[in-house]
């Protein structure tokens, strides 16, 4: 979309970001069991900083809502191209350990590695991500952790305070940016870390 459309976004992480905040919109808003629906202005707050740290247009920010509001969109059934699809053949997956970026607690996560995204999820039969973190732009370093072994760090370089651009699903269904400066993943084994 960003080779086509040069201009419209700053980088490919906000394009990302923002494709995965409609999709997480749409669930949000029709989904019944999503009892707290966002408003367009949670919306806009929650999309605020994720063009390279300036804000999108609000207009196209409202009409991307109006849009969804007015006619969900579905993903056809079984036609190949559904989420499943992009996660059939991934560089690499497996179960992880994840740090927290408000509350410090490490959450065992499973991790999809696929064309230059870390997908994370609850459960293996999670049809979708519980979040999305665009390699982009990001390094990755070994670390030590006195709490836990085998770990590694994505950070950005020369990183000046900003957050990560990523996006998780909270339990209530509501799509949130990440809260990371850096994620720090444990893997279970020196192996298993070295082949991440």
């Amino acid at each position: 979309y960003c080779l086509c459309n040069p201009g419209v976004f700053q980088s490919t992480d906000t394009c990302y970001v923002l494709s995965f905040a409609v999709i997480m919109l749409n669930t949000s808003l029709h989904n019944p069991n999503v009892r707290d629906k966002p408003t367009v202005e949670r919306f806009i707050t929650m999309n605020r900083g994720i063009n390279d740290g300036g804000d999108l247009p609000e207009e196209l920010l409202r009409n991307l809502y109006d849009s969804i509001r007015n006619e969900p969109f579905k993903i056809p059934e079984d036609d190949g191209n559904d989420l499943t699809h992009t996660f059939f053949n991934p560089d690499r997956e497996g179960w992880l350990l994840k740090l927290g970026g408000r509350v410090k607690t490490w959450k065992r996560r499973w991790f999809i590695l696929t064309d230059n995204c870390l997908y994370y999820f609850e459960y293996t039969t999670d049809k979708e991500p519980r979040g999305i973190i665009p390699l982009e732009n990001l390094s990755i370093r070994e670390v030590e952790d006195p709490r836990k072994p085998n770990c590694f760090e994505l950070y950005i370089p020369n990183n000046k305070g900003q957050l990560i651009k990523a996006c998780k699903t909270e339990a209530d269904g509501r799509v949130v940016e990440g809260n990371h400066m850096v994620y720090r993943i444990s893997a279970p084994t020196q192996e298993e870390k070295d082949e991440w």
